[in-house]
């Protein structure tokens, strides 16, 4: 009998030193070269051909059992944060994994490596893809937005892109594990939430007219003032937010003004609009940004605003959590898995994937100390947090795919995605990425539309 533990065990050296060597040289979003190098290297090593992404960060490959089935698609995401505060960021480029994303890598090594060791003894069926996908954070927006008018990227997001270049027409399920540090339940090790939010991103430019602030302010239109204008009618509308729907609008202001004694001519506020729902989501996005015209036209300022969709809501599939619990309390005792209602406010593009196939993604709790995206997070035993996800999606994979794959089969067949294909979702994804002027004048200065 294939025992996962022992299996899993037999290759902690590598899952070591990769979470070392990859929490040491963390890389935001399209840019995480040094890091799929040195995974594209490793799974070169475990005997894998792969196949690239190209201009970007990235790739896939696929243990095919040659037994017919369904093909499952597993993830790990290659992006870091960017914290200033964190003592290990990169004391150059902020970054940090503090996220880590550094452990689903280091994770999804010791899946590999397993793997080769079940197709040696045949026990499972169908396709295997093992994916590293970068820029999931969305995070150093402008340098994206620069790949995009590039043509090097079509989306923001690394699954939406990889959606977008084919990599996953051919997959029928997906999951993948990620981190979270524990709460008052010990026993448990691995959480299943019911989903998170969907999101869009928005970078927003308040244009008004530069002015001496001492001598003539008024001569300048004050961008500072419509930007901190619309903060307030933002928040004005908290009061209209659907209950149950999980809304937020949280925005930062990157850019206030260069110098005192000028009348701000150009302001950017940066902000998510999260929620449950992409319909209600775009509700509420119509909302903002009828505020931000509305306070742009009070100061007689222009706004200009760009809205890139992060990923839709994503909506745990039930038959694959029931699963997961059945399989990994085989491995760490009954107890260890906690399917739970809890809803997360934050958000993923694995949310775009679980629009077309069914999907797991769940939360490995224990190995970790601080708070996620946290000035503080760290990983304080490399065994629970690294080498025990390994163990934890070996036995997932085993208990879909073994038996001519008859679980995965069962799952992918009664399963109801949101949408059809691919297509479909990128075409919803591009009707929701606009980039316009919110107002409009007249060449008297007289508010249009």
């Amino acid at each position: 009998m294939f025992d996962i533990v022992e299996s899993v065990n037999k290759y902690k050296d590598l899952i070591y030193q990769a979470e070392k060597y990859i929490w040491q040289n963390p890389e935001t979003g399209y840019v995480e070269y040094k890091t799929s190098k040195y995974m594209a290297e490793k799974f070169i090593e475990l005997g894998y051909e792969l196949t690239f992404a190209g201009n970007i960060p990235g790739f896939y490959t696929v243990l095919d059992t040659s037994k017919p089935g369904p093909t499952l698609l597993v993830f790990a995401e290659l992006d870091s944060l960017a914290i200033e505060s964190h003592p290990d960021c990169d004391r150059a480029t902020k970054a940090v994994h503090a996220c880590g994303h550094h452990i689903q890598c280091a994770s999804l090594l010791g899946v590999a490596a397993v793997l080769k060791d079940m197709q040696k003894e045949g026990l499972l069926s169908g396709k295997i893809k093992l994916c590293v996908v970068p820029a999931e954070e969305g995070i150093v927006v402008e340098q994206i937005e620069d790949f995009k008018r590039q043509g090097i990227i079509k989306y923001v997001s690394g699954k939406q892109e990889f959606m977008y270049r084919g990599f996953f027409d051919d997959c029928d399920l997906a999951f993948m594990i990620h981190t979270r540090t524990a709460k008052s339940n010990k026993n448990v090790r691995l959480v299943l939430p019911k989903g998170s939010n969907g999101v869009i991103r928005k970078v927003i430019k308040f244009m008004g007219k530069s002015s001496h602030a001492g001598i003539a302010p008024e001569n300048g239109i004050n961008a500072l003032y419509s930007a901190n204008l619309a903060l307030n009618a933002i928040n004005a509308l908290r009061e209209t937010f659907k209950d149950g729907e999980h809304l937020r609008v949280h925005p930062i202001i990157s850019k206030g003004g260069l110098a005192v004694n000028a009348i701000p001519d150009e302001v950017i506020v940066e902000s998510f609009v999260r929620g449950a729902n992409m319909e209600t989501i775009k509700e509420l996005n119509e909302k903002v940004n009828r505020a931000l015209s509305g306070c742009a036209v009070a100061m007689g300022a222009k706004v200009h605003v760009r809205d890139r969709v992060g990923s839709e809501p994503l909506y745990d599939n039930g038959d694959m959590q029931n699963l997961t619990l059945e399989a990994v309390d085989e491995i760490f005792g009954e107890g260890s898995v906690c399917i739970s209602d809890e809803w997360s406010g934050g958000s993923t593009d694995m949310g775009d994937i679980a629009t077309v196939m069914p999907v797991l993604h769940g939360y490995i709790v224990g190995g970790v100390e601080g708070s996620l995206h946290g000035s503080d997070f760290k990983v304080v035993d490399v065994d629970k947090a690294c080498v025990d996800s390994a163990k934890m999606q070996v036995a997932m994979i085993k208990k879909l795919m073994e038996n001519d794959a008859i679980k995965a089969k069962e799952i992918v067949k009664t399963a109801k995605g949101k949408y059809k294909s691919i297509p479909e979702v990128l075409e919803i994804l591009d009707q929701i990425n606009i980039e316009k002027e919110l107002v409009e004048y007249s060449e008297n200065g007289i508010f249009i539309g």
